[in-house]
């Protein structure tokens, strides 16, 4: 039998290929631990802070401050996720995020997280007042410690309490320039308002997901039923504060249309969950809560862009 040829060493060029094709896929679960879709609904709450202050906001600050916040909620993201990286195993959500399954060590999540906070409190530090460093040092003590290890096991309130880190980004930002005015008490409000309707619709929907997880969910806890009936006082609330900048002149009337419709949106998927009781409805409350946060901040974006 004629003996058989060696394989053909491969290429350069495919070594190099192959080479990139690792590292562009070791760069996107790196992302992935920051929980991108998330983190930029809260960035556009930055602009809006800053945009509205007394007295505005230079370039340079507004670009420190997004890539300060970006970076801590980048921190707080991925610290969060080294955490419960043991619990994230049992539910479906979850187990196929880089820690869970293995893509990311622990010790390369725990020391990424905690570079990125170091880089944003030295960006806050560089480019903003004091306090919106002290502010996010707070924020991240807060999510970390108060929500992520003592409340989340622990109690079905726990999404409130966790609210009030998520919301603290438009804080920070107003705080800039060494105060907090309306503005960033008004957003800060907004986004608080916001996620809890927003948590217990997923929370709804994957009520058995966060079960296997040992996560003591509102739904799972006290019902759907009364889950819902919160989720709507919540969205009635989130409505009337998202109309203020438009009641109050800060911005215009097409604002003001994108406010109630968003708003309206979202407490009438909620109705109908109530009404249909079903996780499919629950489903549509989710997609409505994004809709309805992701067009108030782009329209007031875009209005301060126009001026």
């Amino acid at each position: 039998m004629p003996a058989r040829a060696p394989a053909a060493e491969p290429g350069a060029a495919a070594l190099v290929t192959r080479g990139a094709q690792l590292v562009a896929a070791r760069a996107r679960d790196y992302f992935a631990l920051t929980r991108p879709r998330i983190l930029l609904l809260v960035l556009l709450t930055v602009p809006a802070a800053l945009g509205l202050g007394p007295d505005g906001a230079s370039r340079t600050m507004l670009a420190g401050v997004l890539a300060g916040v970006a970076l801590l909620g980048a921190s707080s993201s991925a610290l969060n996720a080294w955490w419960e990286r043991e619990r994230d195993v049992w539910m479906a959500r979850t187990a196929g995020r880089p820690l869970p399954s293995r893509r990311i060590a622990p010790v390369e999540a725990l020391i990424f997280g905690l570079a990125c906070a170091a880089a944003g409190f030295a960006l806050l530090l560089a480019t903003a007042h004091p306090l919106a460093a002290l502010l996010g040092a707070a924020t991240l003590v807060h999510y970390l410690g108060v929500y992520t290890v003592w409340l989340k096991p622990r109690s079905a309130w726990s999404t409130v309490v966790g609210s009030f880190a998520g919301a603290a980004p438009p804080l920070l930002a107003d705080a800039a320039d060494g105060s907090i005015g309306g503005m960033g008490v008004l957003l800060f409000a907004v986004v608080l308002l916001w996620q809890p309707p927003h948590v217990w619709a997923i929370a709804s929907y994957r009520a058995d997901d966060y079960a296997a997880a040992g996560f003591p969910m509102l739904p799972a806890v006290a019902g759907r039923r009364v889950t819902r009936r919160c989720s709507l006082a919540f969205a009635l609330v989130l409505l009337g504060v998202t109309l203020v900048p438009w009641l109050d002149g800060s911005f215009g009337p097409l604002y003001g249309v994108a406010a109630f419709a968003g708003g309206g949106l979202f407490v009438a998927r909620i109705v109908a969950a109530m009404r249909r009781d079903t996780i499919e409805a629950d489903r549509e409350v989710f997609k409505a809560s994004l809709f309805q946060l992701s067009l108030v901040l782009a329209v007031m974006i875009g209005e301060l862009l126009l001026r």
